[in-house]
């Protein structure tokens, strides 16, 4: 079988993180675009196996947890019986963020339901060292699996917005204005001055630009769920290893003690060869 070399295999990563499709990657590089979805799930499994394996013990301190809409084959109110066997619909990502080494510890591709609550805050707990105090907004599945994930061994505050009426006018993605928002203590002693969702939310924008497969109006979305988890995984192992934040003049994972080094995109395509290396 003929193997991308690991030049190609960077310059399609570099494609793929700068939110391009999948058919724009094929036609910028030249790799047909069957080629390009199966890299996606390759690269992507290694990547996910990758961050999973090395974000134990992390020293995080101030957390803020949100979820994210996509959808996967199709929107919910257009899924028939027959697509949601095939797990189509809307789909959340829920995310988690250390506000001082802005690392992503964790994530979640799922419903938003209690049950894909319970299961993210319990892979965030046991990937963290110490007490932590974590923000999040005022989904009440947030309750019971952060009670049922750290029990009262954490500082725990929701922020609730206070959304006033969407004017009949107004154009159909436009939202409702913010009125207001409420700090609410829910367990420990948070800091209320460090109650907020902000970096969360502006790490939910990077995840809309940073993959096609997140953008409101496109054909570019998921047609399986399992590759919407790959190309997730791809752009966490990016975000934390390659890009270096503004504010921190390192990246998330140098950061946070993961590593001690900025990542080249090469660095992540070589993974398959470690992958590979170590099966054999």
């Amino acid at each position: 079988m003929k193997k991308l070399s690991i030049a190609k295999r960077t310059q399609l990563i570099s494609c793929l993180v700068e939110g391009n499709s999948l058919r724009a990657t094929a036609r910028m590089t030249g790799v047909a675009v069957n080629t390009v979805m199966k890299f996606v799930v390759d690269v992507g499994r290694v990547c996910s196996v990758y961050q999973d394996k090395h974000f134990v013990n992390l020293p995080c301190k101030r957390l803020q947890c949100d979820e994210i809409w996509s959808f996967v084959g199709a929107k919910a109110r257009n899924v028939s019986p027959a697509m949601k066997e095939k797990r189509w619909g809307d789909v959340w990502t829920w995310t988690a963020i250390d506000t001082e080494t802005k690392l992503i510890p964790c994530w979640l591709v799922g419903e938003r339901s209690a049950v894909a609550a319970a299961h993210f805050m319990n892979d965030l707990a046991a990937r963290l060292s110490n007490r932590v105090q974590l923000t999040t907004d005022g989904l009440k599945a947030y309750i019971g699996a952060v009670y049922g994930a750290f029990g009262n061994d954490i500082d725990f505050a929701q922020l609730v917005k206070i959304y006033g009426d969407v004017p009949p006018d107004m154009a159909r993605y436009s939202p409702a204005q913010c009125m207001g928002t409420k700090k609410t203590l829910m367990t420990g002693s948070p800091d209320y001055n460090h109650v907020s969702t902000s970096y969360v939310e502006r790490a939910n924008l990077s995840m809309r630009m940073g993959m096609r497969r997140f953008t409101r109006l496109t054909n570019g979305h998921s047609k399986k769920i399992e590759n919407h988890e790959h190309a997730c995984a791809l752009h966490f192992m990016h975000y934390n290893f390659c890009r270096i934040h503004s504010t921190l003049r390192c990246t998330p994972a140098m950061a946070a003690g993961v590593t001690d080094k900025v990542w080249e995109l090469a660095d992540i395509a070589d993974l398959l060869d470690v992958a590979e290396r170590l099966a054999a």
